[in-house]
């Protein structure tokens, strides 16, 4: 009788794509359920590549909003529940008949070359779970380019990888040409007054449909021949004060270039992980002392932008200030301000306590502190290596000579030849008053 063979029981190593999901269950917390991503925060992320508590976070599908309450800074951001029930009515209005009337303003703004759309074919696009929906979505695409003719997607379903980490993402609907190009349509609740609308909302517009723009040319490299993703999407809007939809085609050039390079930057969100201490989690439900810790743990790079685009602003923006951080006040004077990172930092350059009196950038601080005090009348900061430094107060040092107060005139504070600019100043007839008396 041949000896009987036991069936081999040993595990099969996880690999590298299931020991990552396992590790971002794991800091977003066992029973809390994921926070999936769209286009609207992969834009937000995209705008501040460096700031890694952001990535993180949203790699692991925290919900931010929550976490904020949690922490004591909740944020004011997001969108009334009456605009979402507008933007909804309007969409539906706009995908009535079968997408008859949006197929007609993809051809009229976009392909008027093409044959007039006389029924577009609309696809379902249902299946199980968000890879179902995906696959499914990357099949209509194939057979309605090969098909030929005009094919609306609505609410497809794409992925695109940010940072190592998969994204699913859902425009608001694709068009296919008949000559087998694609087009990302954008609808939106804000008016268009007279064909234009606010140029910030359509710029952010234009930033979300880059998203879109990059997972279709995900989708389309993988078919042979590879079709056109166009990079000029339609924005359709309400005209006017009315329901009634109208279009405009946005060249999203752009923004698809800066989304593409600075999504290139992101720091892997596996990296990440990786660095956090053990037992990091980003649980609601933990006391509020744990979860500011693991919070904190992650290093964040704060903006005056993120108040519009970040729930957690708040509570970044108040340990930046705790820092004394330099970007808290905007990123065009961090890059400025060069090594100087913190405001002591600059403080203590800006009068002479530090600092390269060579370097092009402590020259201009010093001579801004020297013009501030020659206008608030108190002695300059000292001038290169070796002067007496004054102290940040404007003081002058022990053995130096302390200059005159500035006299007054009886009553009218009427400066006399040696006062002060200040002094000067008191002497301008105020608004609503006549003169001095």
């Amino acid at each position: 009788m041949p000896p009987s063979r036991e069936p081999n029981r040993q595990s099969v190593p996880p690999t590298r794509g299931t020991r990552l999901r396992q590790r971002l269950a794991e800091l977003r917390g066992p029973a809390v359920p994921p926070q999936p991503l769209d286009a609207r925060a992969l834009a937000a992320l995209a705008a501040n590549p460096g700031c890694r508590r952001r990535a993180i976070l949203d790699g692991a599908g925290v919900n931010k909003a929550v976490l904020a309450s949690a922490l004591g800074s909740p944020s004011a951001f997001g969108q009334s529940q009456f605009a979402f029930m507008r933007g909804n009515a309007f969409e539906a209005r706009v995908k009535a008949d079968g997408g008859a009337e949006l197929l007609r303003l993809v051809h009229e703004k976009l392909d008027a070359g093409a044959e007039p759309p006389a029924g577009g074919a609309v696809p379902d696009l249902g299946a199980v779970g968000p890879e179902g929906r995906t696959a499914r979505t990357a099949l209509a695409l194939r057979e309605a380019t090969t098909a030929g003719g005009w094919t609306l997607l609505d609410h497809p379903l794409l992925a695109l990888e940010v940072a190592g980490s998969p994204a699913f993402l859902e425009p608001d609907a694709v068009v296919v040409h008949p000559d087998g190009g694609w087009t990302v349509v954008e609808i939106k609740s804000f008016p268009m007054l007279d064909g234009s609308a606010d140029a910030a909302k359509v710029g952010a517009a234009a930033r979300q449909s880059a998203v879109y723009v990059l997972a279709l040319e995900q989708v389309a490299a993988h078919l042979d021949p590879v079709p056109e993703v166009r990079h000029t999407v339609l924005l359709v809007c309400p005209k006017d004060f009315s329901n009634l939809p109208t279009a405009s085609a946005v060249d999203v050039r752009k923004q698809y270039s800066v989304t593409r390079r600075q999504l290139d930057r992101l720091t892997r969100v596996e990296d990440i992980a990786d660095a956090l201490p053990e037992g990091t989690c980003f649980s609601p439900d933990l006391p509020a002392a744990e979860l500011t810790a693991a919070v904190e743990s992650v290093p964040a790079t704060y903006a005056p932008d993120c108040l519009a685009a970040c729930e957690l602003a708040f509570h970044c923006r108040a340990g930046s200030r705790a820092q004394g951080a330099v970007t808290a006040l905007g990123r065009s004077l961090r890059a400025e301000l060069g090594a100087l990172t913190t405001v002591t930092d600059v403080l203590s350059a800006a009068h002479g306590h530090t600092g390269d009196p060579t370097d092009p950038t402590v020259e201009t601080l010093r001579r801004a502190a020297r013009l501030r005090m020659e206008a608030l009348g108190t002695p300059s900061p000292a001038r290169g290596a070796g002067n007496r430094a004054t102290s940040h107060d404007g003081a002058a040092p022990d053995d130096q000579p302390q200059p005159p107060p500035p006299s007054r005139g009886a009553g009218n504070g009427a400066p006399s030849h040696g006062a002060a600019a200040p002094d000067a100043l008191r002497a301008v007839p105020q608004p609503g008053r006549s003169g001095p008396a």
